[in-house]
C-alpha cells in the first residue's frame, strides 16, 4: 500500500538505525520531546525505544487534547449533562475523563443523556432528528479537529439549527511549547513535531522553536520509519551544528499547511486570552472559543457553567508527564491505583496519553525495553 507499507519496511529501518548509531557516536546523550501522544503509542507499540542508542533518549509532551483539559472543564461539561432536556454528545475517549467528583461515563448511568458520535455532525444530525432536545457537542482537540467543529457551526447557521451547541474545549499547539521552552531547568536537545496538527497549520508556526530557543524541530508521521528518520534528521542538524525547522512529514504535510481549513477557523473561532491547561496552568491566548457571529450555539452561554477551577488529585502527577518532566511509571500510582480501568488522572484515559501508552505496552520500569533479536 503506497505511504504506507514503506514506512513499515524492516530494511529501511535497519537502515535508519545504522545511520542514528553512526550519528550518536560522537555526540553526547542527547534528549528529544515527542510533542503529540500518536507519535507516544507508536513508539511505544513499535518498540523504537528499545531499537535506539541508548545515548538517545525520547519524552512525551502535552499533544494529547484529552489530557491537558483540566478537571474544572469536566465539571463544566458535567453540568451542562445534567440540565434537564440536553442531551450531551462527545468522543468516545471523553467519557472517563475524571473530574472532580464524576465522569461523562458515570453521569450516563445515572440517568444523563450522554452519547458518543463520531463527528461533530453527527450531533447536529442528532439535533434536527430530536428537535424537543438541546444537543450539546463537547468540543475537544487541537488545530487538528477544530476545523469540523467549525464546519459543523457554519452548518448550524445555515440551517438554523437552534437546539445544537457547542462547549468549546479547542486548544492551540504553539502557546504550549512556548511554555514548555520557557520553562526553568529546560533539558531538552530537540523536538518530533506534531503530525496530525501540522497537516492544517503548516510548519511555519514552529520557526520560533530553532530561532528563539535554539532547539532543531522535525514534524514526524506515525509509522516507525517516519519516527526513526525523523530522529535521524534532528541528529544530524545537531551533528551538523543546524538549527532549523524540517519537515519529515511531506507526502501529508504542506509547509504553509491548509489554507482553506485555516480561513474556516478564523471565521468562527476567537482566541480566548487565558485557557487553563492540565499541569502547565493558565496559558495566554492557548485556546479557542466561539466568535460573536456564533454566540447562539455557545453552550457557555447557553447554559449554567459553573466555571470552577479545581485542583487535580495530589497522587497524581499528570502534569509532570505532560512537560516531560516525569515518566509515567515514575508516578507513585501509575499501574497500581491509577490504571485505564480505575484512571485519576487523563493520561492514563486517553487513547493518545503517555500513561495509557506505558501501561498498555508494559513499560513499568526505565529498565522494561524490549529485546530486539540480532536477526
Amino acid at each position: 500500500m503506497k505511504y504506507v507499507d514503506e514506512f513499515r519496511d524492516p530494511a529501511a529501518a535497519k537502515l535508519l538505525l545504522a545511520e542514528i548509531a553512526d550519528l550518536a557516536t560522537d555526540q553526547p546523550n542527547r534528549k528529544f520531546m515527542e510533542v503529540c501522544g500518536g507519535h507516544t503509542h507508536a513508539i511505544y507499540r513499535h518498540g523504537i525505544e528499545s531499537l535506539l542508542p541508548e545515548s538517545i533518549e525520547l519524552v512525551h509532551g502535552p499533544g494529547c487534547p484529552v489530557c491537558v483539559i483540566p478537571m474544572g472543564r469536566v465539571d463544566d461539561a458535567l453540568a451542562v449533562a445534567g440540565t434537564d432536556g440536553v442531551t450531551m454528545c462527545c468522543f468516545g475517549d471523553m467519557l472517563r475523563v475524571p473530574g472532580g467528583t464524576s465522569t461523562l461515563l458515570e453521569a450516563k448511568a445515572r440517568g444523563a443523556d450522554v452519547r458518543v458520535v463520531y463527528s461533530p455532525l453527527d450531533a447536529l444530525a442528532l439535533a434536527e432528528r430530536e428537535p424537543d432536545r438541546q444537543v450539546v457537542f463537547l468540543a475537544v482537540g487541537f488545530e487538528t479537529t477544530a476545523p469540523s467543529t467549525a464546519v459543523t457551526l457554519l452548518q448550524a447557521r445555515e440551517r438554523q439549527v437552534g437546539n445544537f451547541s457547542v462547549f468549546c474545549n479547542h486548544v492551540t499547539i504553539v502557546p504550549p511549547l512556548k511554555a514548555i521552552l520557557d520553562s526553568p531547568g529546560l533539558d531538552l536537545d530537540g523536538f518530533l513535531g506534531p503530525g496530525h496538527v501540522s497537516t492544517v497549520i503548516g510548519t511555519g508556526p514552529y520557526r520560533f522553536v530553532a530561532e528563539q530557543y535554539h532547539r532543531p524541530l522535525v514534524t514526524a508521521g506515525f509509522e516507525p520509519v517516519d519516527i526513526l528518520q525523523a530522529v535521524a534528521m534532528l541528529l544530524r542538524q545537531l551533528d551538523e551544528g543546524r538549527c532549523e525547522v524540517e519537515n519529515q512529514y511531506k507526502r501529508v504535510v504542506p509547509d504553509d499547511g491548509n489554507e482553506r481549513a485555516l480561513a474556516i477557523l478564523r471565521e468562527v473561532f476567537v482566541v480566548r486570552p487565558h485557557f487553563e491547561w492540565r499541569g502547565l496552568g493558565f496559558i495566554a491566548q492557548s485556546a479557542l472559543a466561539l466568535g460573536p457571529e456564533f454566540a447562539q450555539w455557545d453552550a457557555e452561554l447557553r447554559f449554567d457553567v459553573p466555571g470552577v477551577r479545581v485542583a487535580d488529585p495530589k497522587a497524581c502527577q499528570c502534569g509532570e508527564v505532560l512537560k516531560g518532566a516525569l515518566r509515567p511509571w515514575e508516578c507513585k500510582v501509575f499501574g497500581t491505583a491509577c490504571t485505564p480501568e480505575t484512571p485519576i488522572g487523563t493520561c492514563m484515559v486517553s487513547s493518545e496519553g503517555a500513561c495509557a501508552a506505558y501501561y498498555n505496552y508494559g513499560r513499568y520500569s526505565p529498565r522494561a525495553r524490549i529485546p530486539v533479536r540480532a536477526d
